[in-house]
């Protein structure tokens, strides 16, 4: 069974900047008041957006480097993480329960160093 990109980000070390540009770009609005996994966005970061298509997300913060990512949904995200690595991939955060959500999330980078996120149930 395929598998659906769930979710996307864009992080980078200024997300407000960030949010500003890609609202004023595409006239997305950001909710600002979710939380997300300290590894993804510093707490207060992160805005939430939905585009009418895939929901996204901007955030980030000094410590973070700047990168697109997009999510797959998978039912269990230890066992996809540990299926990427077997078939050559590289383990790079999580997985990471989000706090205040019943939401497990990771990063790995393929095999050509493509960063791709996975999600899935807590």
């Amino acid at each position: 069974m395929s598998r659906p990109v769930v979710h996307f980000e864009i992080i980078g070390t200024d997300p407000t900047r960030l949010r500003g540009y890609y609202g004023e770009l595409f006239g997305w609005e950001f909710d600002t008041s979710g939380p997300v996994s300290d590894q993804v966005s510093e707490p207060g970061g992160y805005g939430f957006v939905e585009t009418g298509g895939i929901p996204g997300g901007v955030g980030g913060g000094a410590k973070h480097e700047s990168h697109v990512v997009f999510y797959v949904g998978v039912p269990d995200v230890a066992a996809a993480l540990a299926e990427a690595e077997r078939l050559g991939g590289t383990r790079r955060m999580g997985p990471d329960r989000v706090a205040g959500r019943d939401l497990v999330v990771a990063h790995f980078a393929d095999p050509d160093g493509n960063l791709v996120g996975l999600a899935g149930p807590a």
